[in-house]
């Protein structure tokens, strides 16, 4: 017997659905560099819940071929275990990017019915799990040394962020303004973004272009990201803008 594929609908309920007691404070700063201690202090507020997912909605646009074509989505997001990003393209194009189980996979349909894009795979799964993993910047709870996060700091702007998704090791690096907010956060990705089919690592970006507070926690409301992040090919690489619209932290079990 076929065994029947989870839908986007059950795969983000399965991530949301990841309760973590207790609530942030200057404990959980204990022994870190005096930088990412000041990225935490700004990123969380005190007494916000130890939060390792959270739901939110954005919109932007993004690079198809040489098109850019606006976006709607949304998302749910557990740097540890996974995502689910569901949206409407261009205003036909429906489907979902994923991650969840050590499983990634795209897929996509004209009007709900064509299918245009499907795809699966180690390559795939081992990109995917980089996107969940580097996404974190988004729920900074789930980047407390209590997750099995290990920070290092190369000066006050400068911090690092090791850890590991299933069978992919991360290092995402921040790059902190004047206030330690998120400014850039580049990684290492596992990706094809010539369409050659030769996968490798790439450098791979974020950069913040506005913030807001949801929930307690101060994150990059808006952004672009790409391939080649820090190179000359930045501007062929970028392929996402984006700004969420509303957040929530995933702060008890569902019922």
């Amino acid at each position: 017997m076929t065994q029947r594929l989870a839908s986007a609908r059950e795969l983000r309920s399965r991530l949301a659905d990841l309760p973590v007691p207790g609530s942030f404070s200057d404990v959980d700063l204990e022994g870190l560099p005096d930088p990412v201690r000041r990225y935490f202090k700004e990123a969380i507020a005190p007494g916000t819940p130890l939060a390792t997912s959270a739901c939110f909605r954005m919109h932007g646009s993004i690079k198809l071929g040489r098109r850019w074509v606006p976006f709607g989505a949304r998302q749910v997001l557990a740097p540890h275990y996974g995502f689910v990003w569901a949206a409407r393209a261009g205003g036909v194009i429906v489907g979902s990017d994923r991650y969840v189980g050590g499983q990634g996979a795209m897929d996509w349909k004209l009007l709900g019915l064509v299918r245009v894009m499907h795809a699966v795979g180690p390559d795939l799964s081992r990109s995917a799990a980089g996107r969940a993993g580097a996404e974190a910047l988004w729920v900074p709870t789930a980047l407390l040394p209590r997750f099995g996060v290990t920070w290092t700091a190369i000066d006050p702007r400068h911090i690092t962020a090791s850890y590991r998704l299933d069978d992919t090791q991360l290092e995402v690096h921040f790059t902190l303004d004047d206030d330690a907010r998120v400014r850039s956060v580049v990684f290492d990705r596992w990706g094809d973004p010539t369409n050659s089919r030769s996968w490798a690592y790439h450098s791979f970006g974020f950069e913040a272009t506005g913030y807001a507070t949801f929930d307690g926690v101060t994150i990059p409301r808006a952004g672009r990201a790409g391939w080649f992040h820090g190179s000359d090919r930045w501007q062929e690489g970028e392929f996402f803008r984006s700004e969420i619209t509303d957040y929530h932290l995933v702060a008890q079990r569902s019922r």
